[in-house]
């Protein structure tokens, strides 16, 4: 019963990790990190992402723009940048020390499989923060810009985008495979119980049993 809490244990640490890998990269490249709808053209969706500025038109094709510098970006979204494309060699140096470290490859000792797993659940914690906080660091600038007394109301403001989203549940899913592999690395292996036997199990008694006929004589 052990072995098969472990395998599932492992296994789980993989699926989550590598799906909430996904949803990382895939937020690090999606211009979906805020959105804009003005009030004059309900018809024209401004989207800003990490690395460009798309404009959807319901009537036309979608148009994007990369940022001509970096060091003109505000400091969430360079510091962002940074942050999501570590986050994203993280989470996949942390699956291939996951697979490495799985019960059914036969290549490594049971102790080398078991520092594989804590690496790879350290490396998964790793690329969940670094995902987690600059997704949040977006959001509060969003909301403190959002309900800025200064700023007219007659001037659109950014909202969240769904590659907010995206970051939060893929951060989340690599922690918990991160957890699921701890807790897999610290299971130990069902040993094999010997059979137990009572002393007196144990003790063999020998009986000389004198034959019946011993006097006949040949």
């Amino acid at each position: 019963m052990a072995l098969i809490n472990k395998v599932g244990l492992q296994g789980c640490g993989i699926f989550l990790p590598l799906f909430g890998w996904v949803l990382s990269c895939t937020a690090t490249w999606v211009p979906l990190w805020k959105n804009l709808n003005l009030d004059l053209n309900e018809m024209e969706i401004w989207n800003m992402g990490l690395w460009q500025v798309c404009i959807f038109q319901e009537e036309g094709p979608m148009e994007c723009k990369d940022y001509t510098s970096f060091l003109a970006l505000p400091p969430e979204l360079r510091i962002s940048r940074v942050l999501m494309s570590l986050s994203n060699v993280l989470g996949l140096l942390g699956l291939v020390f996951a697979i490495c470290g799985l019960d059914c490859l036969t290549c490594g000792g049971e102790g080398t499989k078991k520092r594989l797993l804590l690496l790879a659940a350290v490396t998964f914690y790793c690329a969940g923060l670094t995902t987690l906080f600059p997704v949040s660091w977006v959001a509060y600038i969003a909301v403190k810009e959002f309900w800025d007394e200064d700023t007219p109301e007659l001037v659109p403001r950014w909202e969240f985008g769904e590659a907010l989203f995206m970051g939060w549940f893929g951060g989340v899913f690599l922690i918990l495979g991160g957890m699921l592999l701890t807790c897999s690395a610290c299971c130990s292996r069902a040993q094999p119980q010997l059979p137990h036997y009572t002393p007196t199990q144990q003790r063999v008694q020998y009986v000389y049993v004198e034959p019946k006929n011993a006097d006949l004589r040949i």
